[in-house]
Formats: C-alpha cells, structure tokens, sequence
C-alpha cells in the first residue's frame, strides 16, 4: 500500500507540475532567449565578417612626413603614399580632400606620439588611420632587423608552456578544474530553478485546505518523498529542456556562432575529485529540498515564508563574495567557516574540491554533515507537516511539534469525523 501510494503521489505531482501552462513559461523562457541570442549573434557575425573582408579590402591615399628617418619609402609606396612637403602641407592636403589622410611621424615615435589626421568616416572606421600608421612604422622596423628571432621576440611573440606536479604526477591545472566547476553550474541551475517549487510543493495543498483528506489516505512520509522524488524528475526535464539549444547550436552551428570546439580529451577527469563533486551535490541538494519542504510545512502561507526562503537563496551566493580567498587562502578563518558551515557548504566545497584545495578529510566531514543533516530535516519536515498541515492561519511552533508524542501528534493531525 505504501509504495502504491507513493508512486500516486510521485505521479500527480510530476504531472500537476508539467502540465501547468507557468512551468512551461518560466521553463521555456531561458531556451528561447538563447536562441534569440543566437540568432542575433549569428546576423552580428555575418555582418561583422563582410564588414571586417571591405574593410581589409578598401584602401585610402595617404601623405606622410619622417622626422625619425625609420619609416621605409618602399613600405609606404606598396600602400599607395607618398611624402608630403610638410606637416602643414599634409594637413591642408586632408581638409581639402586631396587625400584621406596624413601622418607626421616625431622624432622618437617610442617617447613621441604619432599624429594621424584623416577624413571622418564616422567614430569605428576612423581607427583604421592610426592602425595603418603603426603598421607601416613596424614594418618599417623590422625591415631594418636582419634577425627573424630578434623580430619575435621584440613583437612578443614568444610561447610559453608550463608543467606542475602534484605528488609526483603531472596536475591537470586549469583542465582539472573545469569538469568540477561542472557539478557547481548544476548546483545553482537546480536550487534557483526548483526553489519556489520545493517551498510550494506542501504549501499549496495547505492553502487550498486538501491536505487533511490528503493525510486520510496517504502517509506523509509517503506524501513528503513523493513529492521530493517528483521535483528531482521536475529539474531532469528543465536541464533536458536547457541543455537542447546549446547542444543543436554547438552540433549545427558551431562556426557561425564562433563557439569553441570542445575537446573532451583535454580535460582532466579526476576520479576523488568527480566523486566527491557527486557526493556534495546530491547531499547540498538533499539539505535545502528539505529545508525548503519543511519551511512550507511551517508557514501558513507562501507570503509568510518568502523572507526565510530569500535568506536561503542568498546564502548560496554569499561564497561568492569570498572566492578570491577561497582559491588563493582555503586556510582563512572566513573560508573554513564557510565549508563547514551546512547552508553555505556546498558551494564552497565544490569550488574549493575544484580547484584542489579541499582536503580528503574534509570533503568526507563535509559529505556526511549535509546527508546526516538532510535526513534529519527530511524526518523533521514529515513531522512539520503532519501537524502544520491544519494550521491555515499561524505558523508552526517547532517547539510544539517537537514535545509531541508520536501518538497525540497522530490523533491531532486526523481530521475530526
């Protein structure tokens, strides 16, 4: 009887939710404004690669005068200038519309600025004159150095490649950190996505006054799993419904939208790291699913819970405020507090296990405190509910719920016949 009715409750549940006109809304909202964007990235890149192939092709006369004697007739002759008799000369040739530009090389272009003057093409294209003007000068420069090595390494063109050990093994470095920023993402696209479903999912029988015909047939230990069961098929369905467009956008149009290939090769999967990514993110979801389940079973109304619910939400952002001392001094007092602390622990484990800086024995402290404490809220919000599910007009004294015995709490929850 028990599990039929909780695959009952798991099913009206998931379907209640699904099947409302808002869910898809709020659902669908994110997946079409990214393809909105897309799109709009997709038109900006083809214009901005036609504008960007007339521009490499359009060329404009121009004058020149050298008081440094570093710039190469021949360079400036390949380009289609020629010399002016003066700076004045040169000025006077662009107001007039002689040419479309001058530039007056100083004496020391490396203290002196170089003066472009042109004709107003509007605030974008007018940077191509002073672009021109510096090319010329280091062609011109490095036409004048013999050496091919001595040229790269004056233009910066010098790579470098580093390698670190970690016991002894080659660390992944960036490569390792970026699949276990991956369970971080996941993190907050459930919590703040499911949020107000995992406060509504007890608070709205309560508001509608079914839940003691509810109770009459269904265990709430039963009626509260369900409904948890159901949010987490709920958050499968919205990822689902997220990840589509990305996925056709890198599968179809990768190139347009100028999105990097991904190589899954050169990342770094660390099996202790995944793991405990895992272990952290099902117990942080566990713990505030919970909380939130338990706090609709106290307040009457959702207006009554929405500041506690806010205060929630800003505890898994107020991390974020330190994530400077999280990567570079996990040992700092306000980080460890942070880690240990339940409500702000899974994000600040996760970043911290990402970036190597979580200690096996405290990613295992961690682990346990958010399970052992999600199943202690979990007991507690049955409980919660059972009694809070006839309190329309008041909260709950936990106080209250808590000093009941298991067999008056069970005669105060029945509905009087």
């Amino acid at each position: 009887m028990a599990r039929r009715n909780l695959g009952t409750v798991v099913r009206f549940e998931f379907i209640r939710t699904i099947a409302k006109r808002r869910f898809w809304v709020a659902t669908l909202f994110v997946p079409v404004l990214l393809i909105i964007v897309f799109a709009l990235v997709f038109v900006s890149n083809s214009s901005t690669k036609s504008s960007a192939e007339a521009q490499k092709n359009a060329h404009f006369s121009f004058q020149y005068t050298d008081e440094s004697g570093l710039v190469s007739p021949e360079i400036v002759a390949s380009l289609g200038g020629t010399r002016a008799s003066s700076q004045e000369a040169g000025v006077a040739a662009v107001k007039a519309g002689d040419v479309d530009a001058y530039f007056a090389y100083p004496a020391d272009p490396a203290k002196q600025t170089i003066q472009v003057f042109g004709q107003d093409n509007g605030l974008f294209a007018n940077g191509k004159y002073s672009s021109v003007a510096e090319s010329i000068l280091q062609s011109s420069v490095e036409q004048k150095i013999d050496s091919p090595q001595t040229t790269a390494i004056l233009q910066g063109s010098v790579n470098t490649n580093t390698v670190t050990f970690k016991d002894g093994e080659v660390s992944g470095g960036f490569n390792a950190v970026v699949p276990a920023l991956f369970f971080l993402v996941i993190f907050y696209i459930v919590i703040l996505l499911l949020g107000n479903q995992m406060l509504n999912s007890t608070l709205e029988e309560k508001e509608n006054r079914v839940t003691e015909m509810i109770l009459t047939t269904i265990n709430p230990t039963s009626l509260i799993i369900g409904k948890i069961v159901s949010l987490f098929m709920v958050g499968l369905v919205q990822m689902l419904v997220f990840a589509i467009p990305t996925v056709l956008a890198y599968l179809f149009f990768r190139q347009q939208l100028n999105i990097p290939e991904l190589n899954l090769s050169q990342f770094t999967f660390n099996p202790q790291t995944m793991i405990i990514g895992v272990l952290i993110l099902l117990g942080g979801f566990s713990l505030f699913t919970g909380t939130l389940v338990a706090l609709g079973a106290v307040m009457p109304t959702a207006k009554d819970a929405g500041p506690i619910f806010g205060a929630l939400m800003i505890l898994i952002f107020i991390p974020f405020y330190t994530v400077t001392l999280v990567v570079s001094d996990p040992n700092a007092f306000i980080v460890q507090v942070f880690t240990f602390f339940p409500y702000s622990a899974p994000v600040t484990a996760l970043l911290r296990n990402a970036f190597g800086t979580l200690p096996l024995w405290q990613a295992i402290f961690v682990i346990v405190e958010l399970f052992v404490l999600s199943a202690i809220v979990l007991r507690l919000a049955v409980r919660l509910f059972r009694y809070g599910s006839i309190e329309y007009t008041r909260k709950v004294s936990i106080r209250d719920v808590l000093s009941r015995r298991p067999a008056t709490e069970a005669r105060t929850a029945e509905p009087s016949r």
